[in-house]
């Protein structure tokens, strides 16, 4: 399929299914710019490029800044994007609490709480609106060529819900698709700090392949909620894992495995293999 670099909004026909999961970038402290994790961040976009087959798109699961002011929301978004650019596909991003304030529990948007933070006004014209979407929540639609399997990536805002947004996850996750990724910033064990505890039972009621999540800062797999924890790019750890990325790659027998790499040496961090529903495979 090439370098995806173009694949933006609407559907996407690709040969195989292979993307990468980037985790949370962020320096340790408000507004510590010049402790942002460059050179982590920069290495994992190098090892994503090296891929091979090519990985045409990566799915990153928030916080790409510790700021408290425009000028820090403007430099810190500059170095992520330009560790970004060293790889070619394309980026869908979630969004973070720190693109929003920083509380977990922030709620940022038009006639929400927090309203619109720089933080929040920032990261959609950097990183949402060049893709082609206008909200922090949406569907990427991704179609085989040969018409055998279809899937969806349900991005969801935790810190930008509103009651529409609940009513636009129920519908799309209606939709049928034979693999279903749902792509949020908090984990099942941190949802109900956030405003969009709801999104859980939404998920819960509709077919699910895999929930990709980051927040805590480390990687981790739960089989029992279908939940893969990608958190190590970059912000400081809560774990004994090193930083790195993930890789998920779907097999001929229509099974997909999720690869963990270590980004300094490309050792393997843990895998494991699911089925389009989400059981073990």
């Amino acid at each position: 399929m090439g370098s995806g670099s173009g694949m933006g909004s609407g559907t996407s026909t690709v040969t195989d299914l292979r993307f990468g999961i980037v985790g949370d970038t962020r320096p340790p402290n408000p507004g510590d710019t010049a402790g942002y994790p460059t050179a982590i961040i920069t290495k994992i976009y190098q090892d994503i490029q090296a891929e091979s087959p090519a990985l045409p798109f990566v799915i990153s699961t928030g916080d790409y800044m510790f700021a408290d002011t425009a000028a820090q929301v403007t430099a810190q978004l500059a170095i992520y994007m330009t560790a970004r650019n060293n790889y070619t596909g394309t980026q869908y991003p979630a969004m973070g609490n720190h693109e929003c304030t920083g509380a977990t529990a922030s709620n940022c948007g038009s006639g929400n709480t927090d309203g619109m933070t720089a933080n929040y006004t920032q990261f959609l014209s950097t990183m949402v609106a060049p893709i082609g979407f206008q909200a922090p929540y949406y569907t990427k639609n991704i179609a085989a060529a040969d018409n055998s399997w279809t899937a969806k990536f349900v991005v969801v805002a935790c810190n930008a819900w509103t009651t529409a947004q609940g009513t636009w996850l129920t519908s799309e996750l209606a939709k049928p698709t034979t693999y279903t990724f749902v792509v949020r910033h908090e984990g099942t064990n941190a949802v109900s700090q956030t405003s969009c505890g709801a999104s859980q039972t939404i998920i819960d009621a509709h077919p699910l392949t895999l929930l990709i999540v980051g927040h805590t800062h480390t990687y981790s797999h739960y089989a029992s909620t279908k939940e893969v924890v990608v958190g190590i790019g970059g912000a400081p750890l809560t774990s004994g894992t090193d930083y790195g990325y993930a890789v998920v790659v779907r097999n001929a027998d229509g099974t997909i495995t999720v690869t963990v790499y270590n980004y300094s040496s490309h050792a393997v961090i843990d895998t494991f293999k699911i089925s389009a529903t989400g059981a073990a495979a």
